[in-house]
């Protein structure tokens, strides 16, 4: 069971459907005891990685000097990560994957994380549109060898707040939460 958690969350739309499921599943995770850093990387500044490998050569530490920082510390102490985005294209959103390009700066590293979620909107009918995202997800979690502790992928959500009526997925994320 995961004590410190690190939710990475991609929305550009503020306080809209994505940000609402990492709220029901961050609220499931501090009900349960656990301690909770959220990030919300659409409004942080982060640069791409360039792949120049200077984090290996100095303990994660990249190049870059930005927003990234404070993630690559909080996911160093963390045992549990969670990538919330809502369905951009197929996968997660531009500002997510920034992120998780960018914690290629741990790949040499051995973290204490040993599981990760996944938490995604979309509006199309079914999560066959999230497919591409779930199996980067899945691909990383089998990289880092973290356990892959669920998927939850909320369909037919087409407006800013249409997930407050969607009180069971909401729940699925605070039980997802509380036993992650």
């Amino acid at each position: 069971m995961s004590k410190n958690i690190v939710i990475l969350s991609g929305s550009p739309r503020k306080g809209g459907n994505t940000d609402k499921l990492a709220a029901a599943f961050k609220d499931g995770a501090e009900t349960a005891g656990k301690a909770v850093t959220l990030f919300r990387v659409a409004d942080m500044s982060i640069a791409p990685c360039i792949a120049c490998e200077h984090c290996f050569e100095n303990h994660g530490d990249c190049i870059k000097k930005d927003d990234m920082a404070q993630i690559i510390e909080a996911v160093r102490n963390a045992d549990a990560v969670v990538w919330a985005s809502p369905v951009y294209f197929f996968t997660v959103s531009a500002q997510l994957k920034l992120a998780i390009d960018r914690l290629y700066a741990l790949a040499k590293e051995k973290t204490p994380i040993k599981r990760t979620a996944l938490l995604m909107v979309c509006e199309d009918d079914t999560i066959d549109t999230a497919e591409g995202a779930i199996a980067t997800f899945k691909r990383n979690a089998m990289y880092h060898d973290w356990e892959d502790a669920g998927v939850l992928v909320v369909t037919k959500l087409h407006d800013k707040n249409d997930i407050e009526n969607r009180k069971a997925e909401l729940e699925q994320a605070r039980n997802l939460g509380s036993g992650i």
